[in-house]
């Protein structure tokens, strides 16, 4: 065998090697990302604090909550204590489904970095025969809808970590009304800081909205085909509306 065919194998092997690691890279990111799903769905908040770098972050309603401390404290200190009574697990009468869908993974050049565009679709209520005394513990039934563009890390352990959870809730409704009768910032976004709010994020971010607010979540991937950034155009109309509000 020639030494020139020799060189061309072992680059098809290399070649097909990377390839094979990048889309075990892609399944593993999937895997975590949905192992979110299924843990945020049972309230086992610890554990997704644990899915999480060192020095990883949430940007959520218009917050962000920096470091393993931060993350915590939105988990732990904010949704546990709010929606379980401080219980590590899922409470008879409360439901809080998280579906994973339409997950879009990208693996940056360097292997150690990913990226993911998902969608889920959240079911969410309290039970009528399960209230408590405080009005967020009232029976209430609602869906929210939402979007991620998440960034992963890759350790020196092989193992993937949520680095950025960055999930943007789109929309509401009550499941009675359905979503064209939704209120103007249907949850209420962050508006103190920590400490002084003690489950509070550590940041806020200027650029949110809710439902009926409609805008585009940016790609972390440009098009497929042309290469281009996917850009979407603002209707003059909701630009106006925007400015008469301001």
């Amino acid at each position: 065998m020639s030494e020139d065919r020799i060189a061309a194998l072992e680059a098809k092997v290399a070649e097909m090697d990377k390839r094979l690691t990048q889309r075990e890279d892609e399944l593993d990111v999937k895997k975590l990302q949905y192992l979110y799903g299924y843990l945020i769905d049972k309230c086992m908040y610890d554990q997704v604090v644990d899915l999480f770098t060192d020095d990883g972050e949430v940007r959520f309603f218009g917050g962000v909550w920096k470091g393993k401390a931060g993350v915590a404290r939105l988990y732990i200190d904010r949704f546990r204590k709010r929606f379980t009574y401080n219980n590590n697990g899922p409470i008879d009468g409360f439901l809080l489904d998280h579906p994973q869908i339409q997950t879009i993974i990208d693996i940056d050049p360097d292997g150690k970095t990913a990226r993911l565009r998902g969608r889920s679709t959240m079911q969410a209520g309290r039970h009528k025969d399960y209230e408590g005394d405080a009005p967020h513990l009232k029976a209430r039934q609602w869906w929210e809808g939402g979007l991620y563009e998440n960034v992963y890390k890759k350790g020196e352990d092989g193992k993937w970590r949520i680095h950025v959870l960055n999930y943007f809730p789109h929309w509401h409704a009550d499941f009675e009304k359905g979503w064209a009768y939704t209120d103007p910032e249907y949850v209420p976004f962050p508006k103190v800081l920590y400490p002084e709010d003690p489950s509070g994020p550590d940041a806020l971010i200027d650029d949110h909205w809710l439902w009926p607010t409609h805008k585009l979540l940016p790609f972390h991937m440009k098009h497929p085909i042309t290469g281009e950034e996917m850009k979407a155009d603002r209707w003059e109309g909701d630009v106006a509306r925007e400015k008469a509000k301001g």
